[in-house]
């Protein structure tokens, strides 16, 4: 039987779709290395249909309700009424470029046209897939995800997800899921800290591995079924506000890119696809060196004062860093957390010789200067909210509900978002700010806007955030913005193409932190993991680590120090000199470099290799007993590399003991640790 068949190829893989030969949709045909669409398609279960229909068996790439009626569908429309609900569409054309794939399908009786986007990311494996809908009349749509993805099993599916929680975010998690259906997503106005939208599945033991990640920054869902047949159907996609977004005459709406990847070496690998991904969306900004920030926050949370703040900043400087960041507590009415967000204005009494003077004299002391500001936040004793009450997410006549002791403002107002801009616009042109730290702390509750009828309040804000950050970008390019959301509440690959670095997690401590940037760079680049040094107890794993675990650990990403350095002796800070020079001389590779993750938190050792030229870095760390060596017989701890070359010879910088690339990766670097030595960072050069 012929069919009409489109090939899109990356620099290592290949994605193959085709009309299916049971009905108007499109099927996937082959997914993998290249050439894997050369023989009869691994995933063809055309006419095995007891039961079902053929569209319910197929491993369509889309398909709506009313063509697949039983077994999970990316699309419901209806007319406004209700009526007609469901979609029978037949195929209205293909455009085929080099690297992108556009199919059309028309229902001519709904007045919908849905336009199946896909494009390859040039000098990565990632395709990125969207879809688009116009419509001749008023339609609503339930459910418009974005793409379904399949993946082929000979077993039981192995899914690999982040879960967690406020501080615990990034938890890698695995389930085996043999039959049903598996779900995660979030309804907080944002990715939340629960989950990520981001999921990679294998068949069961196999290596090989394919991955997804939804670049959406309001609500979303990820859905996966082990299907009747061998495969595993993925679908992703934004949550409509109150269920339902609805589509005028003559506009076209498009769904969030689902970005989807493959690698034969598993998780691993596809970790590696993902961090050239990013530093792809980082454009040219990833040759901007991140510059060593130190933060105040944990040294004086609200009680910020010119003086303090200085005394901080010189000491800082001392030990090597290049950005002082000013964190909450720096603008008018800002004692506690119940007031002032909403009034950005520097506060006076904090700053008595003026906050342009404060911003000099941080700058004489050899470092940049950056801000935190939270400007979706307002507080009900603002004189923000006094004036534009109107402007907070309500429902008439009901109470509004503080979270946190604030109110969120509708970012999805136009008003408001030329607000947030105006506010930045002001504090960037005013003062010599080159870093910008964007926090969100709560979600919306009272989630309305009396008298704008029925509005996608989740879709309004996203894009209100967005413009924002796209102004940013446009206006003040030489501004570095980072990403938080109470931690890693909101890191996904919109907020990460517009952003510089984001925030994990509010969890500082050395152990608790390890596992958190274990999970994270499963799914996101080093070079955008900002992760500090502090004196944080553990909250989940209290065991206490060295100064050195905490660099070695902070290092593995975009290094900050966000401890009280006047309580630390002149030791610790000669020590931090020295761990912050090594990593200046580093971080090269580290932001750079390909990443491979060598075992996890739960071994006795862990670490992070990265590869760039010549240049080999480990970052080591010890986290399980001793073995009781000198005292008795032992051997040295090793963490197995990979990647090199066996016949090549590396030397280590700092001891100068060279190894062959074989021993490396048979053997393993050795590592002698002790009660004081448990983390170490070790440079090794090719010969």
């Amino acid at each position: 039987m012929t069919y009409q068949r489109w090939t899109l190829r990356t620099d290592n893989t290949s994605y193959t779709v085709r009309l299916s030969p049971d009905g108007p949709w499109a099927e996937l045909d082959a997914w993998g290395p290249l050439g894997v669409e050369d023989g009869p398609s691994a995933l063809d279960r055309s006419r095995r249909t007891h039961f079902i229909t053929p569209a319910d068996a197929a491993p369509a790439e889309y398909l709506p309700y009313g063509l697949r009626p039983f077994t999970g569908s990316e699309l419901v429309a209806s007319r406004p009424d209700g009526e007609d609900r469901g979609v029978w569409w037949a195929f209205a054309g293909a455009e085929a470029d080099e690297g992108s794939l556009r199919l059309a399908f028309h229902d001519e009786l709904l007045g919908l046209r849905t336009v199946l986007h896909y494009e390859t990311v040039p000098g990565t494996d990632v395709i990125l897939r969207w879809t688009e809908f116009t419509a001749t009349e008023e339609l609503r749509l339930e459910r418009l995800d974005s793409a379904a993805v399949n993946i082929p099993v000979s077993g039981v599916a192995r899914l690999t997800y982040l879960t967690g929680q406020w501080s615990q975010e990034f938890q890698r998690t695995q389930l085996d899921l043999p039959r049903g259906t598996f779900t995660i997503g979030s309804l907080q106005g944002a990715p939340g800290h629960g989950y990520a939208p981001w999921l990679a599945v294998q068949d069961g033991e196999s290596p090989a591995a394919y991955g997804i990640a939804l670049a959406w920054p309001g609500n979303w869902h990820i859905t996966a079924e082990a299907e009747p047949g061998g495969s595993v159907r993925v679908r992703a996609g934004r949550v409509p506000h109150e269920g339902v977004a609805l589509l005028a005459p003559g506009e076209t709406l498009a769904t969030p890119r689902l970005a989807c990847a493959f690698s034969p070496e598993g998780l691993d690998g596809l970790s590696r696809v993902w961090h050239r991904y990013e530093r792809r969306l980082s454009g040219e900004r990833l040759h901007r060196p991140r510059k060593v920030l130190y933060n105040s926050w944990e040294a004086t949370g609200f009680d910020v004062e010119a003086a303090g703040q200085l005394e901080l900043a010189k000491t800082a400087a001392d030990i090597g860093a290049e950005l002082f960041v000013v964190d909450d507590g720096w603008f008018t009415g800002r004692a506690d957390d119940t007031g002032g967000l909403g009034d950005w204005w520097p506060d006076p009494a904090a700053f008595p010789q003026g906050f342009d003077q404060f911003v000099a004299d941080v700058r004489a002391l050899g470092l940049d200067f950056g801000l935190w500001i939270e400007p979706e936040a307002i507080s009900p004793k603002s004189r923000l909210y006094a004036e534009h009450p109107e402007w907070v997410y309500r429902i008439e006549g009901r109470p509004g509900r503080l979270v946190r002791n604030q109110f969120l403002l509708d970012l999805g107002r136009t008003d408001v978002q030329d607000f947030v801009i105006e506010t930045l616009d002001r504090l960037l042109g005013t003062y010599d700010i080159s870093y910008l730290k964007w926090d969100m702390n709560r979600p919306p509750t009272e989630r309305g806007r009396p008298g704008a009828g029925r509005v996608d309040l989740d879709a309004e804000h996203a894009a209100g955030y967005l413009r924002v950050l796209d102004h940013l970008r446009s206006a003040h390019p030489d501004v570095t913005v980072e990403g938080c959301a109470g931690g890693g509440g909101r890191i996904e690959h919109a907020t990460i193409a517009r952003t510089d670095v984001v925030w994990p997690s509010d969890n500082t401590a050395p152990l608790d932190r390890l596992s958190i940037q274990y999970g994270f760079l499963h799914a996101h680049a080093p070079h955008v993991m900002s992760s500090w040094v502090t004196d944080a107890p553990g909250v989940f794993d209290p065991r206490p680590r060295s100064l050195a675990f905490r660099f070695v650990n902070a290092m593995c990403g975009v290094l900050g120090v966000g401890a009280d350095l006047r309580a630390w002796t002149p030791e610790q800070r000669a020590e931090a000199a020295r761990w912050i020079a090594r990593y200046k001389e580093v971080r090269d590779v580290i932001h750079h470099g390909e990443a491979r993750l060598l075992g996890t938190p739960e071994d006795p050792s862990c670490g992070v290799q990265y590869d760039a030229g010549e240049r080999t870095v480990v970052a080591a760390l010890s986290t399980g007993r001793l073995d009781g060596a000198p005292l008795v017989p032992g051997r040295s701890a090793r963490l197995r590399l990979r990647g090199l070359d066996p016949t090549a010879r590396y030397r280590d910088t700092a001891t100068g003991t060279t190894y062959s690339g074989a021993h490396l990766v048979h053997y393993g670097l050795p590592f002698a640790w002790s009660r004081d030595h448990d983390a170490d960072l070790v440079v090794l050069m090719r010969e």
